[in-house]
């Protein structure tokens, strides 16, 4: 059982890398990481022909994104619970930190269109944090499987 466990979680952090991996590429490929080309994603721009996005637009976007992103903080969360580091202080400050920032990228769009135009840089800022999180945990996990 201990091997098998092992196993599956490997397989898990492989495929999740995959989809940090990817995330990061679409998020390059359509929107940027710069301030300009962020606020040009969702409120458009006339020159390059790129329409301004609607709330109802994001709204299809984002919520099959709030249970995919609920979930797999969830699921990775769990098997962080079951390593040493559950016995830290740091766990509370973890799963707030990663939830906060998951919500604040999923929903700083919404801000960015109706004029509070700051909210580019929390929508970056707020990636680079989930992202940075969620790797940690995943070296968190490999090296509690490695190490045992």
């Amino acid at each position: 059982m201990q091997q098998a466990y092992r196993y599956s979680i490997l397989y898990f952090l492989a495929f999740s890398l995959l989809l940090l991996a990817s995330s990061i590429l679409l998020f390059n490929e359509r929107i940027g990481f710069s301030y300009g080309s962020v606020l040009e994603y969702y409120l458009g721009n006339e020159e390059s022909f790129i329409m301004a996005k609607r709330p109802s637009g994001l709204l299809k976007i984002i919520l099959p994104h709030i249970f995919g992103f609920g979930l797999f903080i969830m699921v990775v969360l769990h098997f962080v619970m079951f390593t040493k580091t559950n016995k830290k202080r740091i766990m509370p400050y973890l799963i707030s930190a990663t939830f906060i920032s998951g919500f604040i990228e999923l929903f700083s769009p919404f801000f960015i269109l109706y004029g509070f135009e700051f909210f580019a840089y929390l929508k970056l800022l707020s990636l680079f944090v989930f992202e940075s999180l969620l790797l940690y945990m995943f070296w968190i996990l490999y090296s509690s499987i490695i190490n045992k």
